[in-house]
């Protein structure tokens, strides 16, 4: 089976900090995947902008460089790189004071044409940075900006981003990029839910037990030190990527797919969030701080020796939660993600309920639960989990297998990085995949009691070895409840 590619109108895409990490080793593989697609209609323009002096053709050969080290080889192609590296430009500017930005303007096309502004920065920067680009006159009715996490540190900070950014773009102009939000498998959720009459009706309290989501991960602080430090799993993960995620499990079937329609749905989950108040912190929420141990096949140093210095930010949390509606009213939500875990694994799992009877004896063996598994990272795929006869005579023997749908082995093609198709939906103008600002907000407005019924409380993190499954107190949350952590290989 191949995909269709769809191609978008020509457009002039800018990247702010166009020689950091994230436009070296996402930005540019992306543009280029999607130009080697034959997406790209002629003529198509992609502008670095940094504060580093350079000329256009050191901009290439950065870009050439870091292509050649970051694409699979069997992706590259000289023509096509040839092709991609001469789209590209350069200017020199200055995000605070504005310096730069009319050498900017002489490399974009007409006010008709569409025109991207990447803000792969710091948040502090997206203020300033849309101030220029109104003040130069480089904001026009076709132009839409992009912006990464974090979009604040609380519900203040997060509404005051918001007011800075929306003096000079309307809401509908700014997409709040999730990287999750692009992966293959989470948009087949929603395929799940929506294009299959066999899910929906079970798709509730009725029938679904708990809902698991995990998103661990193996590696440490890598060049993370200054930001993570000062954020923490809760804000780091949970704020945006997990209740995003619980969002699309749990929102009402929205009238269209139209992107509005899916926002009002998820913000509706949002709003529907139980709050955990500062007396219930320590029953329904986890932290933990990974200390020295294995990962990846070798030792590590623990979260304070990598630091270099004593700290109370965590590196773990995991968090009960529920939500007051009709469709999920007594099912809990169990919510973890960690650095230094024992794999790196990303997935939601929809376990349901038990059969109301067995009509086999004790000799057929347990029957077990059966799971919807929908796995993010690192194997796209879906897994629906059932229970069978076990084949040959001597009687009725029960056990649960797994059917599964790996992407890479069901439709043997290539599957497109998350960044590649959130990119051309900012340019195609679709918000679907993207946060709206109330959005952000309401996510907020749960994440801030959280946090400050860990301070109340002194919570502070518990300590777990690297290249486990976290701190013992996560066991407990969830056993607690007679249920356990879904753990794949």
């Amino acid at each position: 089976m191949t995909s269709q590619t769809i191609p978008v109108d020509p457009f002039d895409f800018v990247v702010f900090g166009a020689t950091g990490d994230l436009a070296e080793r996402k930005l540019l593989p992306a543009l280029y995947q999607r130009q080697r697609a034959g997406q790209f209609a002629e003529p198509t323009r992609i502008i670095g902008s940094s504060r580093t002096k350079m000329s256009s053709q050191e901009y290439r050969d950065f870009a050439d460089k870091a292509l050649r080290e970051h694409l699979p080889k069997g992706d590259l192609d000289e023509e096509q790189l040839k092709t991609f590296i001469a789209r590209l430009e350069y200017a020199a500017a200055d995000g605070s004071s504005g310096e730069g930005f009319e050498d900017i303007k002489t490399l974009v096309d007409g006010d008709d044409r569409i025109r991207v502004f990447y803000m792969a920065v710091a948040p502090q920067l997206f203020g300033s940075i849309s101030q220029n680009l109104e003040k130069t006159g480089l904001i026009t009715p076709a132009s839409r900006i992009v912006v990464e996490k974090p979009i604040g540190r609380s519900l203040e900070s997060a509404k005051a981003l918001n007011d800075e950014i929306g003096r000079h773009f309307k809401e509908a102009q700014i997409f709040r990029i999730d990287h999750y939000l692009g992966k293959e498998t989470v948009q087949n959720l929603m395929a799940l839910r929506f294009a299959n009459a066999l899910y929906e009706p079970l798709w509730r309290h009725g029938h679904i037990d708990h809902v698991q989501i995990t998103v661990a991960e193996t590696v440490g602080l890598e060049d993370r030190v200054s930001y993570y430090d000062k954020a923490g799993a809760l804000r780091d993960m949970v704020q945006n990527h997990i209740l995003q995620l619980l969002c699309l499990v749990a929102m009402e079937v929205p009238n269209s797919f139209d992107g509005d329609a899916v926002r009002d749905e998820k913000l509706k989950v949002l709003r529907s969030l139980k709050r955990i108040n500062g007396a219930e912190s320590p029953r329904v929420t986890v932290r933990g701080q990974y200390k020295a141990g294995a990962s990846a096949g070798g030792a590590v140093k623990g979260y304070a020796d990598e630091l270099g210095s004593e700290s109370g930010t965590e590196t773990f949390v995991a968090i009960k939660a529920e939500l007051d509606n009709w469709r999920w009213a007594g099912v809990p939500f169990y919510l973890r993600t960690g650095k230094r875990l024992a794999s790196r694994l990303s997935e939601i799992v929809i376990e349901f309920k038990k059969i109301p009877h067995s009509i086999f004896d004790e000799s057929a063996g347990v029957i077990s639960n059966n799971q919807l598994i929908i796995r993010l990272q690192p194997d796209e795929g879906v897994k629906q989990v059932i229970m069978i006869k076990d084949p040959g005579p001597g009687g009725m023997r029960l056990r649960s297998v797994p059917l599964d749908m790996t992407f890479a082995e069901s439709f043997g093609e290539r599957n497109p990085d998350a960044y590649e198709r959130l990119i051309m939906d900012v340019v195609r103008g679709n918000q679907t995949l993207f946060m709206r600002r109330d959005e952000v907000e309401a996510a907020w407005k749960w994440i801030d009691p959280i946090l400050q019924g860990w301070e109340e409380n002194r919570q502070e993190p518990q300590a777990y070895t690297a290249g486990t499954w976290g701190p013992s107190g996560s066991i407990a949350l969830i056993e607690r409840d007679g249920r356990t952590w879904h753990e794949s290989e």
